[in-house]
């Protein structure tokens, strides 16, 4: 099979297939890819022949990979993490490197090859690490912070290795000038980007800007992305080099974002070709045949690369915990190590006897790194006495400082939207307890006297240190739907009673939300589009009152436990005390209580009026239960073990009612 487009179709099917199951079973795109190409390579079915037509257009993966991380690269971002990036990033890359070419040496390899394999088993994936950081909410927290650093420093790091390993090939008298003038070379071609390069393209984006056309843009950045890359393999570089550049080059524009969102289309299917072809690479028989040597190899990598992690990070100062975490995200491999042995496989400075047990390695621990981040933290448990003596200090402050709360609220998250939250709370003398994992954020809210701690709200012993056995409602205040459903399965677990309001991105995520044991669940995009239309009816010129009361009607029917506050709120109980407001009560029917089993309209409890109002006493107003999203208050409804009854009524009336649901007596 010869021709290109027969090929492409074939990739791309076994690709779809692939892909999609691996995400399905929760596991990395990448290793659907790598698995395709090694099915479909010359080593196995042999349907897709290793070519240079093959090795090309996976190429055109790594030039859009490298004109993202040319996007992201901001020397503002590099100053502001200078101490990691070019501290711990520089040592854990130069010293891999090192103990590479030595172990290359004694085992007869050239010291050039060993640079190229020092180089590329000391990247680690910045694509799989970043998500799960996210994903974990680990961003801010310290090893966070030194794993982002460090993969900022490998992703740099990638465009001089690219550029020398070409010259390695060559004989040992021809090398040094061949290095010379490649560097000299990168050097003209980025002082060009960065000092002249940037306005007469931000000009020229503009120009093409204004024409208003997607399509025009799109064929803009494309031309300048290829066109760059073409240039920098005339003038003998590479075209990853050329991408970068571009990618420097439109990064220091105002149409970064919307270039960065145009190109990732692009960028995922091609890089994913990339790929398949570093998977046709894998010669399973042979690889098989050394399966001793591929576990020696993942062993070596992943211990030695924890060990340089771990030691320097703990040499700068950070704890004996953050240290052993950084070396456990760090210690796998990367896929820009498979740009670095495959650029070093086709100027044959590898040969095939080293490249593959090295390879199979590298997409082994692959596999193994989510594993590794799945356990950090009990390894640290288990090899780290002092984090427990550390984590039970900040639990005890943790639980001193709720110790005091009584029927108070949980904020897990304290951003600008828990902060907000927190101030309308405080505005009411309502108690709250903040959990957040950005330790910045807390130490200037600590400082400023705000009820906040550094802690996970998914941990069980995070949230009972919190005092969730006393508290009244757990809001969840983060828009992160994995994050959310971790902490309302934790929250269910330990105490099912207690009301939990969610914050949700999407309407898509409320449904989750709601199947996962959310109260009530507020969606941005209804919230923002109900204010959009409040204020386009009213400049409309639609009377106040109709465009009030079409608001009333919006929310009324999506937020079920709002109907007893927005009836007649406008012109009803303004004029009574606050004693003699009517106010919302949950009444959870826990075992042994009376009302269970029993109708609606057999427990007696008043009807809630037009006005909001009960006519006698307390009313109810809304039934939650956790098997469904909505009750239909019927007289006939049969309440269940577990059901939240919502009363309405002054507070004499709602203890009243409370009183009757739990005992079946009256006052």
């Amino acid at each position: 099979m010869t021709d290109t487009l027969p090929l492409i179709l074939l990739l791309l099917a076994a690709a779809v297939v692939v892909v999609a199951l691996f995400r399905m079973l929760g596991l990395p795109p990448i290793m659907g890819y790598l698995l395709v190409g090694v099915a479909l390579g010359p080593h196995a079915a042999g349907w897709v022949p290793d070519t240079p037509q093959t090795r090309h257009l996976a190429e055109f993966g790594v030039v859009f990979l490298m004109f993202s991380i040319g996007l992201e690269f901001s020397l503002a971002r590099l100053y502001s993490m200078k101490r990691i990036v070019f501290g711990l990033g520089l040592l854990q890359v130069l010293v891999t490197v090192l103990m590479a070419m030595l172990l290359s040496r004694l085992a007869g390899i050239p010291w050039l090859a060993g640079i190229a394999l020092g180089g590329a088993l000391a990247m680690s994936s910045t694509a799989m690490l970043s998500k799960l950081l996210t994903e974990r909410g680990e961003l801010n927290a310290p090893h966070g912070r030194e794993v982002i650093g460090v993969l900022l420093f490998q992703d740099i790091a990638v465009v001089p290795l690219l550029v020398m390993i070409p010259a390695f090939s060559q004989p040992l008298e021809a090398m040094a000038e061949a290095l010379l003038w490649a560097g000299f070379k990168a050097a003209v071609l980025l002082t060009l980007v960065l000092f002249i390069g940037q306005r007469a393209l931000s000009a020229w984006f503009y120009l093409v800007a204004r024409r208003k056309s997607a399509e025009l843009f799109m064929l803009n950045v494309l031309l300048i992305t290829l066109g760059l890359a073409w240039l920098t393999e005339l003038a003998g570089l590479s075209l990853a080099l050329g991408a970068f550049a571009a990618g420097m080059l439109i990064g220091e524009t105002e149409y970064r974002y919307q270039v960065e969102e145009d190109i990732k289309p692009f960028r995922d299917v091609l890089l994913g070709l990339f790929f398949v072809a570093i998977g046709m690479r894998l010669n399973v028989p042979q690889i098989i045949g050394q399966w001793s040597l591929v576990a020696g190899i993942l062993a070596l990598l992943v211990a030695l690369k924890l060990v340089i992690v771990g030691v320097f990070s703990r040499w700068m100062g950070s704890s004996p915990a953050t240290a052993l975490r950084s070396g456990l995200w760090l210690c796998a491999g990367g896929e820009f190590g498979f740009v670095v042995l495959a650029r070093s496989g086709d100027v044959n400075l590898l040969s095939a006897a080293t490249l593959q047990p090295v390879l199979a390695a590298m997409v082994l621990s692959l596999l193994l790194a989510p594993l590794l981040v799945h356990f950090s933290d009990r390894l640290v448990f288990r090899f780290v006495a002092s984090e427990w003596l550390l984590r039970s200090m900040q639990l005890t402050q943790l639980a001193a400082q709720s110790l005091a709360s009584d029927k108070h609220a949980i904020l897990c998250g304290f951003g600008r939207t828990g902060q907000h939250l927190a101030r309308f709370l405080e505005a009411e003398g309502v108690s709250f307890m903040a959990l957040d994992l950005d330790p910045e954020c807390v130490r200037g809210a600590s400082i400023a006297g705000e009820a906040v701690s550094y802690g996970d709200s998914s941990k069980k012993e995070t949230l009972l240190a919190a005092g969730l056995a006393r508290a009244s409602v757990v809001v969840i205040t983060f828009a992160d739907i994995d994050a959310a459903l971790r902490v309302i399965h934790r929250v269910r677990e330990l105490r099912p009673d207690v009301a939990i309001i969610s914050r949700a991105r999407e309407q898509d995520d409320v449904e989750k939300l709601y199947a996962a044991g959310a109260a009530e669940v507020v969606p941005e995009a209804l919230e923002s589009s109900v204010m959009l239309a409040t204020h386009a009816l009213a400049l409309s010129g639609i009377p106040m009152h109709k465009v009030i009361k079409r608001l009333r009607e919006m929310r009324e029917q999506h937020y079920a436990l709002l109907r007893g506050f927005f009836h007649g709120a406008a012109d009803a109980g303004a004029h009574l005390a606050d004693a003699d407001q009517p106010r919302l009560h949950a009444v959870t029917l826990t075992p042994g209580t009376w009302a269970i089993g029993r109708r609606v309209g057999e427990i007696g409890l008043g009807k809630v009026m037009r006005s909001g109002i009960p006519g006698d006493g307390a009313g109810v107003t809304a039934i939650r239960r956790r098997s469904q999203r909505a009750l239909k208050l019927e007289p006939e409804l049969e309440l269940i073990e577990g059901d939240v009854v919502v009363l309405l009524g002054t507070a004499a009336a709602v203890m009243a009612g409370e009183e009757v649901l739990l005992s079946g007596k009256r006052k």
